[in-house]
C-alpha cells in the first residue's frame, strides 16, 4: 500500500478513486509516562517517552486508513492529513486522526 500526502504518485497515474478513508487512534497517557515527562519538562530537553506514544499513534492510526483503503479495493492512499489533539479529562489522551482518499494506481 502507497501512503502519500501529495495528492498524487509521480509515475503512476490514478486509475481509479475508491472513496474517502479514514484511520482513528486514542491513546491515554499513564501516571508513571506524565511523571517522567513532568521531570524533562523541569530540566529540559525531549520527552522521548511522550515522542514514542506520538509516533505509536500516528502508525496505528495509518496503519487502520490503509487497511480499510485495502478493503475498498485501493493499492494506494493519496492526500493524506494528519491531526493531532489531547481530549478527555484534563487532555490526559491523546488522539490521532488520519484521512485521505483511497485510489488504484
Amino acid at each position: 500500500m502507497v501512503l502519500s500526502t501529495t495528492p498524487t504518485i509521480e509515475g503512476s497515474p490514478i486509475r481509479e478513486y475508491k472513496g474517502i478513508v479514514t484511520g482513528e487512534t486514542i491513546i491515554g497517557a499513564n501516571v508513571f509516562k506524565d511523571f517522567m515527562a513532568g521531570l524533562r519538562d523541569f530540566f529540559g530537553g525531549r520527552s522521548g517517552t511522550y515522542e514514542k506514544v506520538l509516533a505509536e499513534a500516528k502508525d496505528t492510526s495509518l496503519s487502520e486508513m490503509a487497511e480499510r483503503a485495502r478493503l475498498m479495493g485501493a493499492n494506494a492512499v493519496v492526500g493524506i492529513d494528519i491531526d493531532y489533539e489531547t481530549i478527555g479529562q484534563n487532555n490526559s489522551m491523546l488522539m490521532v486522526t488520519c484521512s485521505g482518499t483511497a485510489v488504484v494506481i
